[in-house]
């Protein structure tokens, strides 16, 4: 009994003093090298072609194949440079962009609005009508569309152009932005509503502030659906100086035999500056407002 005693004393005393050694199982280390691996095929699907459109703006006889340039230069980027190619197509792509964001943005507030704070027994069909509308396809419905056009006359219209880039964006943006106004306190509404504060007057002074960062998310959203749209700009605006950038790449390259791929390559970077500046600046413009709501809603 002494002896028995003594040896669990000294082992309680040895794992008191020493901290335990955990052994990763062989599983868990199979499972990590194969999401690592995954992980390393995702990311060179992505690097290999970025790395193409850099090295092919960068030289002269730039192929479909990436490959390091015997000689850096900036010839592709002097050659695009130019007003007709470069510098409207890419001031139409941000009217067309941003005015479909902000239509767009306004209007799913408005649409949100009363779907998140008033129940009604037509919210949920008219959600699941929403939902429907995001899985139509452009192709499908562009037939009528360009028919409606024709008899309003807004073909070639840039104004026309936005309103229906953001119909086409506005079940997305309206789910979304309905998801992102839950998570408001409706307490803090009916506290501006005992200040004798309306409707509107509680949504534009204490929902917008506090759901910034949603409404940053639907506009990026729908700015990139509008700025990589071809297919629709292509069919409704008819005039070379109305034309976005999407569609100006396929317009000028497209009509010589032979494509210059140095200059398709300096022209897609250009292209992609625009959407770089925006998220940067968005995300530090919206740090603050993650804080101001998740404090909220703590």
């Amino acid at each position: 009994m002494t002896s028995t005693a003594t040896v669990s004393q000294a082992v309680a005393g040895v794992s008191g003093t020493r901290t335990p050694i955990s052994v990763a199982s062989p599983r868990k280390s199979v499972s990590k090298l194969l999401a690592n691996i995954v992980l390393v095929i995702v990311g060179a699907c992505f690097l290999l072609p970025l790395s193409w459109l850099i090295l092919g703006s960068l030289d002269t006889g730039a192929t479909y194949q990436t490959q390091i340039p015997q000689a850096f230069s900036l010839d592709n980027y002097v050659a695009v440079l130019s007003p007709e190619l470069t510098f409207i197509p890419l001031l139409n792509s941000l009217l067309l962009s941003t005015g479909a964001a902000v239509v767009t943005v306004i209007a799913a507030l408005l649409a949100a609005y009363p779907l998140s704070r008033y129940q009604s027994r037509f919210n949920k069909p008219f959600m699941y009508g929403v939902l429907f509308g995001t899985s139509l396809p452009i192709t499908a419905i562009m037939v009528p569309v360009y028919s409606l056009f024709v008899q309003l006359n807004l073909l070639d219209s840039l104004p026309g152009t936005i309103f229906f880039l953001a119909s086409s964006s506005l079940p997305m943006a309206i789910w979304m932005t309905k998801n992102f106004m839950d998570s408001v306190p409706i307490s803090l509404e009916e506290a501006a509503w005992m200040d004798g504060a309306s409707s509107m007057r509680a949504l534009r002074s204490v929902v917008i502030p506090l759901m910034r960062p949603g409404i940053a998310v639907v506009g990026i959203f729908v700015f990139l659906q509008a700025w990589g749209n071809f297919f629709v700009p292509f069919i409704l605006l008819l005039s070379p100086d109305k034309q976005p950038a999407a569609v100006s790449i396929y317009s000028f390259f497209g009509q010589y035999g032979a494509i210059a791929y140095g200059q398709l390559a300096a022209f897609s970077v250009l292209y992609s500056i625009p959407v770089i500046v925006l998220y940067v600046i968005v995300s530090r413009g919206i740090g603050g407002s993650f804080a101001l709501a998740g404090s909220v809603k703590g």
